[in-house]
């Protein structure tokens, strides 16, 4: 996950200024020293850094820290804010016109995933219930056109392409198809370079002269660290962008790009690609963000990822069937895999609050595998009741899923405490309340 470096770093900060009650002005400078060096260290602009420094500094030294009763939490507060407006203060949206289409411009270096986004971004309006149209005006690199349309394929949206034709034509065919057709939303995934230079600025502003383009989004890989923020800063000069897609958020970078774009550019981060699949795409709020750098967690994008990916009707029955203590290998099976909707257990845990200070990486996603293998090597009759799994079975389950027979001892006993805790809660469902208010954020 992106800031994990800076997130261990400013938890140790804050941990300083804690254990020493009242602070003094030395104790707030030593810190912001060190809040300084972790920001550099995760790639974040220097400028920007020293901005961030004076204004967090400036604030913590005055009266709003010194006479508080918790001056190491109004400290922490204070860098919450400052991050979130580092950032920009609140999630922007894409505008679209309520008069369609819609114009969408891709644009960014070869190599960004700018063409993977173009489908992601579909996929995000289709769930909106828009009818999006991708273009394909890459026409130089191999087998970008079939890229576009695999992936185009995978998110459901069609794709217009016109092979032979230069992209400003593509691009006006591909607007008039989509006033013809009821496309909504139309998104054009345009040609890269290897870096900034006059051909492709040319290209993009041809294309900007035959087609009434509404957003220009520049998609920038995380991982180049401050590299990509020069690039969003040429490309925001040279034709103007209205906001950024920042992709690889959860891969091992220092995420400097995230804090450094909107200030070197004044051009909102408006989505972050979050993972390979479709679905991995997210709309960037500047203060849930904040909230994962500071292990506050970010339970908000966790609750809308549950609900986008959740069965209402098979998870209140889940439910059900637990409570009456017949919750089985079938419900079992179907909850791993509705976590594997979610992201995996390690990128639910990186949203929980105080997830950050807890190692992510320790969790081994294959256990979860091992007890796919099990239930599945098991037979409709077995999965249903457990309890009839006797000794001839449980080899016969190890080896059909290539595990032990202590790993399906091991899964058998945790389907039983499961039972046993929910037979606890029938008989005593005050204690089921008190844990369920516990549990609230």
């Amino acid at each position: 996950m992106a800031f994990e470096s800076l997130s261990d770093k400013l938890a140790q900060v804050f941990k300083k200024l804690r254990g020493k009650g009242k602070l003094n002005e030395a104790d707030i400078k030593t810190a912001m020293r060190e809040v300084r060096i972790a920001l550099l260290e995760a790639d974040v602009n220097i400028k920007v850094a020293k901005q961030f420094i004076e204004s967090v500094t400036t604030r913590a030294v005055g009266q709003e820290v010194m006479e508080s009763l918790t001056p190491a939490q109004q400290v922490v507060k204070i860098v919450n804010e400052e991050l979130t407006a580092l950032m920009g203060s609140e999630n922007e949206y894409v505008h679209l016109k309520s008069t369609p289409p819609t114009v969408i411009m891709m644009c960014g270096l070869q190599g960004s995933g700018k063409t993977t986004h173009s489908a992601k971004l579909a996929k995000f309006f289709l769930k909106q219930g828009h009818r999006p149209l991708l273009v394909a005006c890459d026409i130089y690199r191999p087998a970008a056109i079939d890229q576009l349309k695999l992936v185009g394929e995978t998110a459901g949206a069609p794709v217009f392409s016109l092979p032979g034709e230069k992209p400003e034509a593509i691009a006006k065919k591909a607007y008039a198809h989509a006033r013809d057709h009821g496309n909504d939303v139309v998104i054009i995934d345009t040609a890269g370079r290897l870096h900034v230079d006059a051909e492709l600025m040319d290209e993009l502003r041809r294309i900007k002269q035959e087609v009434p383009i509404d957003e220009t989004l520049l998609v920038i890989d995380a991982m180049v660290g401050q590299d990509a923020v020069n690039v969003a800063k040429s490309f925001a000069e040279d034709i103007g962008i209205d906001g950024v897609i920042l992709t690889k958020l959860d891969g091992d970078t220092r995420g400097g790009a995230a804090l450094s774009v909107r200030a070197v550019t004044g051009k909102p981060i408006k989505f972050a690609g979050v993972g390979e699949k479709i679905d991995d795409l997210e709309s960037f709020y500047p203060d849930r963000m904040a909230g994962r750098i500071l292990g506050m967690g970010d339970v908000l994008t966790l609750i809308e990822k549950a609900q986008d990916t959740a069965d209402m009707k098979e998870a209140e029955a889940a439910a059900q069937r637990m409570i009456e203590n017949k919750f089985d290998m079938n419900d079992m099976l179907a909850q791993m895999a509705q976590l594997k909707k979610m992201g995996g257990a390690a990128a639910i845990l990186a949203m929980m609050p105080g997830g950050g200070g807890a190692n992510a990486g320790d969790i081994d996603e294959s256990q979860f595998a091992k007890i796919e293998a099990m239930i599945q090597s098991m037979t409709p009759a077995e999965r249903a009741k457990p309890a009839m799994i006797n000794p001839k079975r449980k080899r016969r389950i190890a080896a059909g899923s290539g595990t032990k027979v202590e790993d399906v001892n091991r899964l058998l006993r945790m389907h039983e405490q499961t039972g046993k805790m929910m037979r606890q809660f029938r008989k005593n469902p005050k204690k089921l309340a008190r844990m369920t208010r516990g549990m609230q954020f």
